[in-house]
């Protein structure tokens, strides 16, 4: 082992955590940072023993890791300091530092919810072949989040190569372990998963290499999980604001003594290192920190300009055409269907992931025979909305294309964190090193007596999320060219199937057949009403007022980010629209639609009606949920009314 290299990375955290205190105090830094003063030996412990090729994701505690592997440190002044030469082009700050050439997938700042994404890079290394590992590295507070129990259960059944780093420093914030943690040693909780575990001393940085060592060694040989916890204490406050009024003084110089550094020169000391030289290589670490940090501080004003900003919200996507000729007659729920069998068959890097999508052909039946048609690309989980959720974002951001399955619309709740705060944010906060090429399918809606909890329509949830694609196509055709597009696209697309259409039978495109995600679809040229919509609704309308010749109908299909342009486009020659949807007005599509119209100059209030769900969840008889949905009178009544304006 290179003791000097290993002394060295344990002086670049110290070092740079120290001289960020010094910006600090000068007024340079804006906004908070997490220091990580007295846990060097775990980072840097940690990563002598990786390749460096095997992936980290830290926690926003990230410092040591980054200059542990090597991350430049000019570079890391400049994310803290917000300007362009940053890590992430000073977008994700100090608790966001995503160093892709380091095999660092970026540290998240939402406690816990990295491990889902460690978990996903660990599957990608395994059905990638690589004989590399991943990290999931956390704290004592995340040993709380259920996230970890799934991953940790997900981990196990599937023989993932990760490895489980918990750096216990003894408070989540303010709260000690003590009191929040009901265990003698959280590493033993990994024994109720089949998961080999080990308590260290994370401030023997020695006894951290080696332990990390003999468990990636493991891993690899036993395609199978590891745990370590390893015993800290960081010196410093939890954050900047900290006055650490939680913990005794007595305390902290009791561990003082025990200075994952100070131990570490001692030993070298024993080796016969003189004091002469460890004070060069001090001098010379701190020499080159110091020189990245000024730097920084004068080039810290250079910031990317907002046009910059919005061009790296979401990743550069392929340009769709619909090359389709031969029509053939299906249902929705078949439509749906041969899409994913064409992207399993043309795509090697798809792959489906959910509850129950395998011999039982998924809980509607979307996904039936496709486990024999394509052995080993059907992934079937646990019971972990989250947890696989998660563990498909990573899986994407290390290059594969996951389509995860959420068995109904409501359980989307539980998937919320992966893809709002990691999915959504994948492209921005890494400064575009990263992209998210997911899709993430999951059935809404009512009229099939499925009661509150499982008739949601829950796609408004997700709207002003930028960097996600939502998607709610209302045809068979529709249903498959626009799954075929998002499972194309670099984004996480969020495409959300209405239960009432499965059986609607209708044309479906050839294996060539797309359609653009974003762009609205117009179907007739009428010029005495817009009929906009998507989904269900949408469906019933060109049924219910197919009669009249006089409509032109604008089906959304893309959801968020809205076709504006089509939109307004329409509007502007007809003058009068009528906008459906299966949700409340609050916060809705339709409430944006009617938004946009109003910034026209033919806008008219008297002339634009919107048309939504009662402000009431869906009970489970039919005549209730009928009284609260749109029915096709309600509709066309509506129709005749703006046509006799």
């Amino acid at each position: 082992m290179d003791y000097i290299s290993l002394y060295s990375s344990m002086l670049r955290s110290r070092f740079f955590e120290e001289e960020l205190e010094r910006l600090a105090g000068e007024g340079h830094i804006y906004g908070t940072y997490h220091l990580s003063i007295g846990q060097e030996g775990v980072s840097s412990g940690l990563v002598s023993a990786l390749s460096d090729s095997d992936w980290i994701v830290p926690t926003h505690r990230c410092h040591g890791y980054n200059a542990a592997r090597g991350s430049d440190l000019y570079r890391m002044f400049s994310e803290i300091l917000g300007s362009r030469y940053g890590l992430c082009k000073g977008l994700g700050g100090s608790m966001h530092m995503t160093d892709v050439s380091k095999s660092n997938l970026g540290s998240s700042a939402v406690v816990g919810s990295g491990i889902g994404l460690a978990g996903g890079a660990a599957l990608a290394l395994k059905r990638q072949g690589r004989e590399n590992i991943a990290v999931a590295i956390f704290g004592d507070g995340a040993s709380s989040r259920g996230i970890l129990y799934e991953v940790m259960n997900a981990a196990s059944v599937f023989h993932l190569p990760l490895l489980f780093f918990l750096e216990n420093n003894h408070y989540g914030m303010s709260a000690s372990d003590g009191r929040m943690i009901a265990a003698d040693g959280i590493y033993r909780r990994a024994e109720g998963f089949l998961i080999p575990s080990v308590r260290i001393d994370g401030n023997d940085v020695l006894a951290v290499s080696e332990a990390v060592a003999s468990a990636r060694a493991y891993i690899l040989e036993n395609h199978t999980p590891y745990f370590i916890e390893a015993e800290t204490y960081r010196q410093c406050g939890h954050s900047r604001s900290d006055k650490l009024v939680y913990r005794t003084r007595e305390e902290e110089l009791e561990w003082k003594k025990r200075d994952p550094i100070a131990l570490f020169e001692a030993f070298l000391r024993l080796t016969g290192i003189s004091e002469e030289e460890l004070n060069s290589i001090r001098e010379s670490v701190y020499s080159s920190v110091k020189e990245a940090s000024l730097r920084a501080v004068a080039d810290k004003d250079d910031k990317l300009a907002l046009s910059e900003m919005k061009g790296l919200v979401y990743a550069p996507s392929p340009v769709l055409s619909n090359k389709g000729t031969a029509l053939h007659r299906g249902t929705y729920r078949e439509a749906i269907g041969e899409a994913l069998d064409e992207i399993l068959s043309s795509d090697d890097k798809a792959f489906m992931l959910g509850e129950d999508i395998g011999v039982y052909g998924g809980c509607f039946g979307v996904t039936a025979g496709l486990m024999d048609k394509h052995p080993g690309r059907i992934i079937e989980t646990p019971v972990s909305e989250e947890g696989f959720t998660s563990i498909a974002a990573g899986s994407a951001m290390l290059g594969l294309h996951p389509i995860a399955e959420v068995m109904y619309g409501d359980f989307s709740t539980l998937s919320s964190d992966a893809l709002i705060n990691h999915a959504a944010k994948a492209v921005f906060m890494s400064g575009g090193q990263l992209s998210c090429p997911m899709v993430f399918r999951t059935p809404v809606g009512g009229l099939t007596g499925h009661g509150v909890q499982h008739t949601q329509c829950l796609e408004t949830m997700f709207l002003g999320i930028p960097g996600l694609k939502v998607v709610a196509p209302s045809d068979a055709f529709s249903a498959k060219a626009l799954l075929k597009s998002a499972a194309m696209d670099n984004n996480p697309v969020l495409f959300f199937e209405h239960k009432a259409l499965y059986r609607e039978e209708g044309e479906i495109g050839d294996s060539d057949s797309f359609l653009p995600l974003g762009k609205a679809i117009v179907h007739g040229n009428g010029d005495k009403l817009l009929v906009i919509g998507y989904s269900r609704p949408f469906a019933r309308a060109r049924k219910v007022l197919a009669d009249l010749s006089s409509i032109t109908f604008v089906d959304l299909a893309t959801i968020y980010p809205l076709d504006e342009e089509t939109i307004t486009r329409e509007f502007s020659r007809v003058g009068k629209a009528l906008i459906l949807q299966d949700t409340p007005k609050p916060g809705s599509v339709g409430a944006d639609v009617v938004r946009i119209l109003a910034s026209q100059p033919s806008f008219s209030p008297s002339a634009v009606v919107l048309l939504g769900a009662e402000d009431v969840p869906l009970p489970c008889p039919r005549l209730l949920e009928e009284e609260i949905l749109l029915s096709d009178s309600t509709i066309r009544d509506a129709a005749l009314e703006l046509l006799a304006l």
